[in-house]
């Protein structure tokens, strides 16, 4: 079971959050909190494995929370919820590692699936919005050139598939391998690459055109 900790300044969005997601015999919500340094103070003292992240929030907003906790604690998986007008920090949260984002009019199978692809290694941006956020983030991604970097033919094939969203479990299916192999292939990619993580190796992968 996934323990879940939503972080949203609104009580009855955070209610109705925790209906749809205990919905899952797999997700558990064990915190909720209305801001930033009050999920800093839960990471500090329990365990969680996944955090839907409000963007406005008081005291600290959900990319300064989504900063420090991705640097102290990388594994946990962070999905921001946002709005149209939240396009700037949607690209600020990815770029701070956040696993994706997704908007607050999304109904509760859209939401259950992003929780899903998180957990399972996918990077997951909202279709209404990632043509908006996509371009600006190509346009200011980090990491050396494609003709500087020396990949193998299988870690070609993994950059590429994770450019397309596929999740660790999805590579693994469709290339044959274990997905222990999987995750070792991207921990030597990004070594290469010199990208932080996989948010950035996908962007990485769109913006050089990585092919199959």
């Amino acid at each position: 079971m996934w323990r879940v900790m939503i972080a949203e300044d609104q009580e009855i969005v955070r209610q109705g959050l925790k209906v749809i997601l205990e919905q899952d015999a797999n997700l558990k919500v064990e915190h909720d909190v209305d801001n930033g340094q009050q999920a800093l103070q839960v990471m500090e003292k329990f365990m969680i494995d996944f955090i839907l992240m409000d963007v406005r929030m008081p005291v600290m907003n959900g990319i300064e929370a989504t900063r420090q906790i991705k640097k102290r604690w990388p594994d946990v998986k962070i999905l921001i919820l946002t709005t149209f007008n939240d396009d700037e920090y949607a690209v600020q949260a990815l770029r701070e590692g956040a696993n994706g984002f997704l908007l607050k009019t999304s109904d509760s199978k859209k939401l259950l699936e992003a929780v899903y692809s998180c957990m399972n290694g996918g990077l997951t941006i909202h279709e209404e919005v990632a043509a908006k956020v996509m371009p600006r983030l190509l346009g200011n991604s980090s990491g050396k050139t494609s003709t500087d970097v020396d990949l193998s033919p299988r870690e070609g094939k993994i950059t590429y598939l994770v450019g397309q969203g596929k999740t660790n479990r999805e590579i693994a299916e469709e290339l044959y391998l274990s997905i222990g192999t999987v995750k070792n292939n991207l921990t030597r990619i990004l070594q290469k690459t010199g990208l932080r993580d996989r948010t950035q190796l996908a962007i990485f992968a769109v913006k050089h055109d990585i092919g199959e």
